[in-house]
């Protein structure tokens, strides 16, 4: 079956904000967690802790995911990373509120790269609450398969991330707080908690952080800056993945319209791992 007939294909989920989840949230970014009351506003990027994916254990694939071919096309590379995302908040998601989710396969790719094939696949998901007929919350999400990796596969070259940002914060990505992002998303992929996995099968060097949580960590980086902004736009790209040996840097630089603001996380050795641009109202 060719993977275009994937395009276009939709699913609709139901769920409700609960108030764990968010305290849960805050105490693993270090902040107070005390369980919000109803109608409290949840950041940007915290509806990543609703519709979790569930699927039977018997439909676990080799590397954690679900096996292919159920909403997500069956694409036969093995490797799959989430090589970024787009979002417009139209309206706040709040605790309390009924949300229905309808995402959609909107683009299906197949190019080749240095180190051979490669298969995009763009999601869009369409947040709505409680029987509201506008979208709260858009969000189109890019996914990337890759061939297993080879002993004579060419890294490529690295960016340098900015040398001065007006904002940073220093994280040490241990094992716990991993596990910890894992089990709030219900992420059973292997490279974020399965050492033997990821070095042995994968062929990384540790664990690997969450595409994700750095973007959480990079919203939550301008959150504590500017406590009142409500961020309208966002998007983030990964440039190359940041591992748990050594502490990284989240960073941040408002622009001079004072509404646009360039956030970037860099590695231990300088080298920019992700490019997000937030825009507030």
């Amino acid at each position: 079956m060719s993977l275009d007939e994937w395009i276009g294909k939709s699913e609709t989920l139901a769920d409700v904000v609960t108030a764990f989840p968010y305290a849960a949230l805050s105490a693993t970014l270090d902040r107070s967690f005390e369980r919000p009351p109803a109608g409290t506003e949840l950041p940007a990027l915290w509806h990543w802790l609703y519709f979790l994916p569930l699927y039977r254990q018997s439909d676990v694939g080799p590397d954690g995911h679900a096996k292919r071919g159920g909403f997500l096309p069956p694409v036969p590379l093995p490797r799959r990373m989430w090589a970024g995302s787009q979002f417009d908040f139209h309206s706040p998601l709040r605790i309390g509120d009924s949300l229905e989710r309808v995402s959609t396969i909107q683009e299906v790719t197949e190019k080749s790269g240095r180190t051979g094939p490669l298969v995009f696949v763009k999601v869009r998901h369409e947040i709505r609450r409680n029987g509201e007929s506008n979208i709260a919350l858009t969000e189109f999400h890019d996914i990337v398969y890759r061939e297993a990796a080879k002993p004579d596969d060419i890294a490529p070259p690295p960016r340098p991330a900015p040398e001065t940002a007006t904002w940073e914060k220093k994280w040490f990505p241990d094992d716990v707080l991993l596990f910890r992002y894992s089990a709030l998303t219900f992420n059973g992929h292997r490279i974020h908690y399965d050492r033997r996995y990821v070095t042995e099968v994968e062929k990384y060097p540790g664990l690997i952080v969450h595409g994700p949580l750095l973007a959480t960590l990079l919203l939550d980086l301008l959150r504590h800056q500017a406590p009142r902004a409500e961020v309208a736009r966002y998007e983030f790209r990964a440039i190359r993945p940041t591992f748990d040996t050594h502490p990284f840097h989240v960073c941040g630089e408002p622009g001079a319209d004072g509404k646009t603001f360039h956030l970037w996380a860099r590695d231990h050795e300088g080298w920019l791992t992700m490019d997000a641009t937030a825009v507030i109202r």
